[in-house]
């Protein structure tokens, strides 16, 4: 039983306070047609809205099988307008984009019924009102006796206990409104049915009970309810009711929802996704120059620090500390007080001497440095693309078969042109009168060594390799007999590397540097090489220990007795060429600086096939002696020496006296150590001579660093090691380097963090307006969707449901934007990658990574839904009945 208990419902404008209800008392039995008559603006239908938990009262109690409502929550309401209320409006309210089977349903799927059971219990619904045969028309294909039928059938499905109905024939012809009026005779059999109506011949002819209203009181009730009524009610309902939960409606029931209500409107949905996908096109175009210019500018960091290393050499050589001198020279010259008008001298003469000198007297312990370095190495693995170590190993190369070949390696014949022969190991230079060794092969100076190095050993990252370089012939090289060609971007060699290569005759150097700076045109041959000559090409190489023979208890050179040498050839190791290689295009720095790399294994090879020899292993077993003389090492008694010289002139002939005086000073000094009682050399001076090398004791040590901050990274872990050492000795000697990127591309990582922040700058504009963008649109569907809120609160749904259908549609909305959006942007990189290929030459620029697509689109979501946060808890708190008007 339903009861109006002294309810009043006042309407407050701004100035004025409008009464719609006067203390009406009025009460329903659970079984009878009620019909409520009445002018316009009677209060018929507030009456019917506060009945059916639409509107509140604003004073007063409405009673519910005899719980007041007082203290009802808003999902009590909701609950009792889903589960126990049922409503026939005058105009209909289905869901016009939804079909007749669809509108029936909603009704069930706000009260958590699955999906067959919703199926089942409409169509029976709209069978029993006659509409079996109309379920997949949608509103706009029905008459509207057939509409209201499907507007009864929803108020039906969930059998309430109450149906209300609005005016149900008010927009019907005569004839389907008594049709109608039957059906609801019919309900009323079993249920209480209220009906507001105007239409006084219908409630005559149909309702059981009519009640008048004028003016917002009850002026007549044909069959009001007796006291005696009302306490036998009372009596039933005296337990105790339970307040049922009603289950919320799921997320992919109003993601159906929403989608079918947006397909229904396909040219204003694109228009409207479209609209929103302009901020994330932006956004997406920039992330893809972004991704592209920080992909080339670190393929250049990667290739450019694949040729310049961090370079650590046994002997350092800071040029760095010089130029840091002559700065802090300036620095120091620009904060004296100087007077107007003059010019002073600028002192560094002293302060660089001294930078020089400590920088070519010092060493650095690269033993231990390598051992901290792979203790550590895990510390600074991220950083780093390969690890180089270079050791005092000389490669004797020669091509031809044993008999014939030449040697070609080193380059000898190049030493009169560059002041140096490429590939040789070993030598003396005089420093502070001081014999100072030195490596002409500079292998640990790149940077100096990247233009005369014609064999050169490539670096331990075959996949940095393999990305800097394509393979125009054969392929990579696997074992350390393998060796690779490498030509130009214009597939060329440089002439004199095919000297070093055997390929032409080093005698016509013979005079050429002479010719060269006297003025003469000097011509060189061209020379064409197809792939299978030089794929065919095969050299052979020996150690520094095989030019050396036993003959008696001593060791002797014969390196020049061509005939020892060529038989030699018969047990050396043959190298073949496994491919021809060629700088990828777009490369910007190429990471083998000659002409012909070899693998580090081929180093390692030739130090365990040195080890390996009869006059080294004599040599390490007896490390007191001189294997080239018989003597013990020692020092030479220098009086003792000139003693005994002098004794052996004494006993000269006359014609031996002529021959001494017509010797050199290094004839005469070779002499004199032949009768010296020690050797002149020492244990280690042999070792260098034979090629002995400890894997533990490298030359240089190259870090190669991914990128300029990779390259900080290895230079603090450096600046800890030396810390360390400090700590340890405060006199002990630091490693010291030459860090040549550091040099010449100081301020390129500050160039690139600027334009960093400038596209980050850009994207966060795009974000902001691509945001505005989004919440008006999402506003407009709001406004647009009004009316369907007010029906779906109407059957029930709850503020939260309300809020989960609006935050749908967003989120379908925000999703098609995206991909949309993404799917523009990848086209668009197209012609942006021509354009910028043509005023740049970079290649392929623009480029989207895919888990930047992702997350744009998920941003796209996430950016309306946030969006559509307020006007959603807007949509979910409008008044129904306000919301039910809207059109």
């Amino acid at each position: 039983m339903v009861e109006l208990k002294n309810v009043t419902k006042l309407y407050r404008s701004n100035t004025t306070i409008v009464g719609a209800l006067n203390g009406i008392n009025l009460t329903f039995r659970d079984n009878e047609f009620v019909a409520i008559l009445g002018p316009s603006g009677c209060g018929k239908t507030t009456t019917l809205n506060i009945l059916g938990g639409l509107d509140r009262y604003t004073d007063g109690d409405l009673v519910i099988n005899g719980v007041s409502t007082n203290n009802y929550t808003d999902r009590d309401w909701d609950n009792y307008r889903n589960r126990r209320v049922g409503f026939v409006f005058q105009s209909y309210n289905l869901i016009s984009h939804q079909t007749a089977l669809a509108n029936v349903e909603i009704a069930m799927t706000l009260s958590g019924i699955g999906k067959g059971e919703r199926r089942r219990r409409a169509k029976e619904a709209l069978e029993r009102v006659g509409l079996g045969d109309q379920l997949k028309k949608k509103p706009n294909q029905m008459s509207g006796g057939q509409t209201q039928r499907v507007a009864i059938a929803r108020a039906l499905v969930n059998n309430p206990e109450i149906l209300m109905a609005d005016e149900p024939t008010g927009a019907l012809d005569s004839e389907t409104s008594v049709m109608v009026m039957d059906i609801l005779k019919e309900i009323a059999k079993d249920r209480l049915v209220i009906m507001v109506t105007h239409n006084s011949d219908l409630a005559e002819r149909y309702a059981t009970r009519i009640v008048k209203l004028l003016d917002g009181k009850i002026v007549d009730d044909s069959d009001p309810v007796t006291n005696a009524e009302k306490a036998a009610a009372a009596a039933l309902n005296s337990a105790e009711p339970k307040r049922e939960r009603k289950p919320a409606i799921g997320f992919f029931t109003a993601l159906g929802l929403s989608l079918t209500n947006l397909m229904t409107k396909k040219g204003r949905t694109f228009l409207t996704a479209f609209a929103g996908s302009i901020g994330i096109i932006g956004i997406a175009l920039i992330l893809s120059l972004s991704n592209g210019f920080q992909a080339y500018i670190d393929d250049v960091q990667s290739d450019t620090l694949s040729t310049y290393p961090i370079s650590i050499t046994e002997q350092t050589a800071d040029i760095g500390s010089v130029m840091s001198t002559l700065a802090d020279s300036q620095s120091e010259a620009q904060g004296r007080e100087k007077d107007t008008g003059k010019i002073y001298s600028l002192d560094i003469m002293n302060s660089m001497a001294k930078s020089i000198s400590a920088m070519m007297g010092a060493q650095n312990d690269l033993v231990s440095f390598r051992g901290y370095l792979i203790d550590h190495y895990d510390e600074i693995k991220d950083s780093l693309n390969a690890v180089g170590y270079n050791y005092a190993v000389q490669l004797n190369i020669f091509k031809g078969d044993p008999g014939s070949a030449k040697q070609v390696y080193p380059a000898y014949f190049l030493k009169s042109i560059l002041g140096v022969a490429p590939g040789e190991v070993g030598g003396t230079t005089s420093f502070n009168d001081e014999e100072v060794a030195f490596d002409t092969s500079m292998s640990g100076m790149p940077m100096m060594s990247s233009g005369t190095e014609i064999w050169t050993e490539m670096m331990d990252n075959p996949e940095l390799l393999r990305s800097q370089y394509d393979v125009i012939a054969g392929t990579w090289p696997d074992n350390y007999d393998e060796i690779v060609i490498v030509v130009s971007e214009s597939d060329a060699i440089r002439d004199y590397s095919l000297y070093g290569m055997g390929l032409k005759d080093p005698s016509e150097l013979d005079g050429f540097y002479n010719a060269v700076l006297s003025g003469e045109v000097v011509e060189s041959e061209s020379m064409e090489f197809t792939y299978d000559e030089l794929l065919n090409l095969t050299y052979r190489v020996l150690p520094n220990a095989a030019f050396y023979a036993k003959e008696g208890d001593v060791w002797l050179d014969k390196s020049n007795d061509e005939s020892y040498v060529q038989g030699t050839l018969n047990n050396a190791l043959t190298l073949k060429v496994s491919a021809i290689i060629r700088p990828a295009s777009g490369t910007s720095a190429t990471a083998i600086t000659g002409s012909i790399g070899y693998l580090p294994s081929l180093t390692k090879e030739m130090m365990a096939r040195t080890f390996d020899s009869a006059i080294v292993r004599e040599q390490m077993t007896n490390p007191e002696i001189d294997v080239f003389t018989g003597k013990p090492f020692g020092e030479i008694d220098a009086a003792q020496n000139e003693a005994d010289m002098a004794e052996m002139m004494a006993n000269l002939t006359p014609e031996q006296q002529q021959m001494l005086a017509n010797m050199t000073e290094e004839q005469i000094a070779a002499l004199s150590a032949q009768y010296a009682p020690t050797s002149s050399a020492t244990f280690e001076s042999n070792k260098t001579k034979l090629g002995i090398v400890d894997e533990a004791h490298p030359t240089a040590i190259n870090l190669y660093p991914k990128d300029f901050e990779s390259k900080d990274k290895l230079s603090d872990f450096i600046e800890v090691y030396n810390n360390r050492l400090l700590e340890a000795d405060p006199d002990a000697q630091t490693l010291k380097y030459t860090d040549f990127m550091g040099l010449l591309l100081s301020s390129v990582t500050t160039v690139v963090n600027g334009i960093s922040y400038v596209l980050i700058a850009f994207v966060s504009i795009s974000l902001v307006v691509s945001s505005i963008m989004i919440g008006i649109i999402t506003y407009v569907s709001v406004l647009e969707r009004t009316k369907e809120i007010g029906i779906l609160k109407a059957l029930g749904a709850s503020k939260r449901d309300v809020g989960q259908v609006f935050n749908a549609e967003t989120l379908i909305v925000g999703l098609f934007s995206g991909t949309f959006g993404i799917l523009v942007s990848v086209l668009l990189c197209v012609p942006a990658n021509i354009i910028i290929q043509n005023l740049t030459q970079i290649p392929n620029v623009a480029t989207l990574p895919v888990l930047n697509g992702i997350i744009l689109i998920a941003l796209s979501c996430a950016l309306t839904l946030i969006a559509g946060l307020i006007p959603a808890r807007l949509a979910s708190r409008k008044d129904p009945v306000v919301a039910l008007r809207t059109e």
